[in-house]
């Protein structure tokens, strides 16, 4: 439209109508000359603009999602961040089969034997200075541990109880210099003690100097009066070497112990005797000896010459 001075007045005209359209409705109210008019109007124009709402929601719910999203976002970051916070206190995957598999074992050990055990994490090992073999472990007075109990794991005899604290103990190893325990042979139940040796195999005394044992024959704790400081049945170890007897009263032999001194991690302490010895059956079962494979011979036989007959060599 051209800005003329006639389509001015119109424009002039046409506001000066809609305000007195307005006027007209407000005071009419509900009984208002254009109610009419609205209605027809939204009559025709309603479909247009649910067509437009229909449109524009879409949009402003993709709004609303980004804006939800990030809200989102920082929840799983923040589950992330307690996840990894959890992790870090477990431990890795790894370290915690490794527990599990220790634990496992170790009451395979104690249900053998009718043990009742408690169990303890080494938190701490002694100073090596004079050859002292001890760890500390995470369980003391208040989980019933006394001076003079055994512990073990699911190896064998790890030690015994040598102080105790409220929730600590300290354990002296059965490698240390200063330890001594009785032991049984398996089968021929010679008796004998063995003492550490720190790194290097248990030394054990025969009390029968003409006993027969050869190497890889194995042990087992004899048992000490009242259970104290050793139950019975518990594996030490196998034995390595043999030392001639010649003639003595005793014989010595040098036995491997079961457990690894250098890698304890889960232990458990004996706060209840078996009510009978075990005997051997804490013992790990022993390999199945593998079963010779048949030798078979094929012996080679000399054919015999072609015609059947022997050739002397001459012709006629």
């Amino acid at each position: 439209m051209r800005d003329t001075r006639e389509s001015r007045l119109l424009l002039v005209l046409l506001i000066a109508i809609a305000f007195a359209l307005i006027t007209v409705d407000i005071r009419g109210g509900e009984d208002s000359p254009v109610d009419g008019a609205r209605q027809a109007a939204a009559t025709v124009f309603g479909p247009v603009e649910d067509g437009v709402s229909g449109a524009v929601d879409p949009i402003g719910n993709a709004i609303s999602a980004v804006r939800d999203s990030g809200k989102r976002h920082d929840r799983i970051g923040q589950l992330e961040r307690e996840n990894a916070a959890l992790k870090a206190k477990l431990g890795s995957d790894d370290r915690n089969q490794s527990k599990i598999r220790q634990l496992d074992t170790m009451l395979k050990t104690a249900g053998a034997g009718q043990y009742g055990i408690k169990g303890a994490q080494v938190i701490a090992i002694g100073s090596a200075q004079g050859f002292s073999w001890t760890v500390t472990i995470d369980a003391g007075a208040s989980d019933g541990l006394k001076r003079d109990m055994t512990v073990l794991n699911g190896q064998g005899l790890v030690g015994r109880v040598t102080t105790v604290g409220p929730n600590t103990a300290t354990v002296l190893l059965a490698n240390d210099p200063d330890f001594t325990v009785g032991t049984r042979m398996e089968k021929t139940d010679e008796l004998g003690f063995a003492s550490g040796q720190g790194d290097r195999p248990l030394r054990v005394q025969l009390l029968n100097g003409k006993a027969k044992v050869k190497k890889g024959d194995r042990l087992v704790t004899f048992g000490s009066q009242a259970d104290k400081p050793f139950v019975p049945g518990v594996p030490v170890g196998k034995v390595v070497r043999v030392d001639p007897s010649g003639g003595d009263l005793t014989r010595t032999i040098y036995v491997e112990p079961y457990v690894g001194f250098t890698k304890l991690d889960i232990v458990g302490v004996v706060v209840q005797a078996p009510r009978t010895d075990p005997r051997d059956e804490v013992l790990p079962a022993k390999p199945a000896k593998p079963k010779p494979a048949p030798t078979v011979t094929v012996t080679a036989t000399p054919s015999a010459p072609a015609g059947g007959g022997a050739d002397n060599g001459y012709e006629q």
